[in-house]
């Protein structure tokens, strides 16, 4: 933390914004106009409770002057945040890397509706550390093996690991059953924009994403398949099964976009990141982590290895 930057706040660090030249006279004048979300009694109350500070820590007034070319910080808040029961299970920890073992509708990191409830501020509200912080991400939707760096000093080397394409990563998946496909195949693809800025598509272009899939077992109408990505695109293994005409079971965003109001959580995406294989770059041992978790909403057999 930077000399300045407020501590955290129950595990939440605080946001910053530039304040660039223009005509407000107050602070609350811009802050109601910039974060036009957030309502402008929100924002005095925030002030009025010393959650707005400048670039010296200090908080500021409910009347504070707008200084342009600074930066302030303030805490983000979310009222009535949606509750998730489930908190995770930690498969490992050292002093440098913590392995969690993620359930679905937990998100990694705060984002829209989510602060308090995601697993990077229960992390750091329980371990006591602010330094935490993601490796890497899964969606909110799916579960599984997420790595957390514990110190500032070493992030960069577990970074490194994903960046350089040095991690194995597995996950299984359940979609439709095809007869008559072929398994297993790769498929390779430019990942982009998509038509709604939840989604991504396929684009043409040179390949920026590589995934492996195979069928472990399979019934009439579903099939429980393991997927290997070599590259880290957002969505990418959704876009992927639902461009091969195999949509995960119970994915909200692909092939179509349904309405997040109405999700259900007796649904969850059958998506769960199984397993994380690499060799620490600190230590040098080969490190291996399994998820104890598992897809309910499979093939309604108890198969082992792959069908043809």
């Amino acid at each position: 933390m930077g000399p300045g930057v407020p501590p955290s706040l129950n595990g939440v660090t605080a946001s910053q914004v530039a304040l660039p030249p223009g005509p407000w006279v107050c602070l609350l004048d811009f802050l109601s106009e910039r974060f036009v979300h957030v309502p402008r009694d929100i924002w005095q109350a925030r002030l009025l409770r010393g959650r707005v500070f400048n670039e010296q820590g200090q908080a500021l007034a409910v009347d504070a002057a707008y200084q342009p070319h600074q930066r302030i910080h303030y805490y983000r808040e979310v009222d009535d945040e949606i509750i998730v029961e489930e908190a995770g299970q930690v498969l490992y920890q050292d002093d440098h890397l913590l392995v969690l073992d993620k359930p679905h509708f937990l998100p990694v990191v705060p984002s829209g509706r989510y602060l308090h409830q995601t697993a990077l501020i229960r992390l750091r509200q329980s371990l006591g550390r602010d330094e935490v912080a993601p490796i890497h991400r899964l969606d909110r939707e799916t579960a599984g093996l997420v790595m957390f760096s514990l110190q500032t000093s070493t992030r960069a080397a577990y970074h490194g690991l994903f960046r350089e394409h040095r991690v194995h990563k597995v996950y299984e998946a359940v979609a439709p059953w095809k007869p008559g496909s072929r398994w297993p195949q790769v498929r390779t693809s430019r990942l982009g924009p998509g038509p709604h800025f939840m989604q991504q598509a396929e684009h043409p272009g040179a390949s920026n994403s590589h995934t492996r899939i195979d069928c472990i077992a399979h019934d009439a109408d579903w099939a429980l398949y393991r997927l290997e990505p070599r590259t880290g695109q957002r969505h990418q293994l959704r876009v992927h099964m639902a461009a091969l005409g195999l949509p995960i079971r119970h994915d909200r965003i692909y092939p179509t976009l349904l309405p997040m109001a109405e999700e259900d959580r007796s649904r969850p995406l059958q998506l769960l990141a199984r397993s994380l294989s690499f060799t620490d770059p600190l230590s040098g041992r080969e490190q291996h982590f399994e998820s104890a978790r598992r897809l309910a909403h499979g093939p309604a057999i108890n198969a082992h290895g792959p069908s043809r």
